[in-house]
């Protein structure tokens, strides 16, 4: 399984059976599977969810947006119940208007799934905790 080290960008190649063994990045020695969220960026965006074959949850949202800020707390909390089966993610839209752009994100919070590098569920709007693990296992 390839998994993109958040910190450097490595692509790191994980034997299925090791997934749960807290695995740690080849280069710079990071964890691969944090049980919090990963700040992408514009730059980072498109390898890490191409290249990582674990499901990734990506929260677009902005500094200035209440529910956003609202559920941040909730979003964190599911990252380390989903972790290491899926990697939750967050996306400042006010720093990448283009990758938010090209996914047609015209609402915020917005939450997309990705399996395999391409978008497989998405949802509007700030949930729980509860609803955001639901969502990402559904």
């Amino acid at each position: 399984m390839n998994l993109v080290c958040a910190a450097c960008a490595a692509v790191n190649r994980v034997p299925d059976s090791k997934l749960a063994d807290s695995p740690i990045c080849g280069r710079c020695k990071q964890p691969l599977l944090p049980s919090q969220p990963i700040d992408l960026t514009e730059s980072s965006f498109a390898k890490f969810i191409a290249k990582t074959d674990v499901p990734v949850l990506v929260d677009f949202w902005a500094p200035w947006c209440g529910p956003c800020r609202m559920m941040a707390p909730a979003f964190a909390e599911a990252a380390a119940q989903l972790s290491p089966n899926i990697l939750l993610a967050k996306l400042n839209t006010e720093q990448a208007p283009t990758t938010a752009g090209q996914f047609d994100i015209t609402g915020i919070p917005t939450m997309i799934l990705f399996k395999s590098g391409a978008p497989v569920a998405r949802q509007s709007g700030a949930l729980n905790v509860q609803q955001i693990v639901a969502f990402a296992n559904s």
